[in-house]
């Protein structure tokens, strides 16, 4: 998943790299076979995980959060929010399976998690399904019509601080769009217009328009957003009967969360398309895997998004099959495969690598 903020930046247009000659990639088919027949027996969602993940990831983060609330020590405080947000962020990232799972996989999981994660965190699902998937099409990936890429590493070197700072301003930017936008678009629906095609997409390419919702998504669309615009309403009117520290708090944790998202983003994908299709293995090699024996990877990757290349190979995959599926294709493949090309040794040297990049762009 690649999970980004609804504020739009527009961080430039992409200048040319000097001489940049990009050779076409055809696709491994030995890889994409090996993908498809080693993993046949693993590819079934398995209730039991997901549903303990997510309570437990959602529990953890709303005990942490209302201990950060209540503690008179500012230090006990920052280290349980701190807690929160990682624990919101494992919760939060559900939404990436939920966009690819079938929906009779899990029945009542989508339901729960918008109630427990999605509309309290003013992110219900909607934002993100029927958003995802254009990602995935192998015509429009790495597009103008992608609404999850842009070509960061061929952007000018401030376009990435930029791009991760502005998630700062997430929280405030959702809480406006359900306390204040959403009713306006009830009574003028010139606004709501908007409000659909630019503010209702978990999205970082700001020139995508989401269109119209379309079959069983529109009474969905209705029913979260009403959701979202009451309990926005309801975070507002908290500051009435317990002060604006509650209220201050979450929104400095989910500030947090939101900032970790837009790291794990930047490293999701190498960024280097100039807007050309791409064949299935160029975008494969285009995204990135952190594998193990790394185990930090796991907390600012979680819920199976340390494996996105992977993923990209085999969208409906559940996420707690990608660490065996990973071994088996390594395995199978070997050293200097096409497959090891997309695995990467950590955040830190896939920013270098980035910001390298960017760096060359005149």
């Amino acid at each position: 998943m690649t999970m980004q903020q609804t504020i739009h930046v527009d961080t430039g247009a992409p200048a040319p790299a000097a001489q940049r000659v990009r050779a076409p990639i055809a696709d491994d088919k030995a890889m994409l076979r090996a993908a498809r027949d080693l993993t046949k027996d693993i590819a079934e969602a398995i209730p039991a995980i997901y549903w303990t993940d997510m309570l437990l990831s959602a529990g953890i983060g709303y005990a942490a959060l209302a201990g950060a609330i209540l503690v008179d020590s500012t230090l006990l405080a920052v280290a349980l929010g701190l807690v929160s947000a990682l624990a919101l962020y494992r919760a939060l990232l559900f939404i990436h399976e939920l966009s690819h799972i079938h929906r009779t996989a899990l029945p009542g999981f989508r339901t729960a998690w918008n109630l427990l994660v999605g509309i309290p965190l003013l992110t219900p699902s909607f934002m993100y399904e029927g958003v995802h998937t254009l990602h995935h099409k192998r015509t429009q990936y790495g597009t103008v019509e992608d609404p999850e890429y842009l070509p960061l590493a061929l952007m000018k070197p401030w376009s990435l601080p930029l791009f991760v700072l502005v998630a700062l301003l997430a929280p405030v930017a959702l809480l406006f769009r359900f306390a204040v936008l959403v009713p306006l678009g009830a009574l003028v629906p010139a606004i709501r217009n908007l409000v659909w095609q630019r503010f209702s997409a978990l999205s970082i390419n700001p020139r995508f328009r989401r269109r119209p919702p379309e079959g069983e998504l529109g009474p969905r669309v209705f029913r979260q957003e009403s959701g979202g615009f009451l309990w926005s309403w309801l975070l507002l009117g908290s500051v009435f009967a317990f002060g604006w520290k509650p209220l201050l708090v979450a929104l400095a944790v989910v500030s947090v969360t939101a900032v970790l998202n837009q790291l794990r983003t930047l490293v999701a994908h190498l960024w280097e398309n100039e807007g050309e299709p791409m064949t299935v293995t160029a975008q494969f090699l285009d995204s990135v895997n952190v594998p193990p024996p790394g185990a930090i990877a796991e907390i600012w990757a979680p819920v199976g998004l340390r494996y996105h290349a992977l993923h990209h190979l085999m969208p409906s995959m559940p996420y707690h099959s990608l660490p065996e599926a990973h071994r088996r294709l390594r395995d199978n493949l070997g050293e200097g495969s096409t497959y090891d090309g997309a695995n990467h040794k950590g955040m830190m040297m896939l920013v270098g690598r980035i910001a390298r990049s960017t760096m060359r762009v005149r």
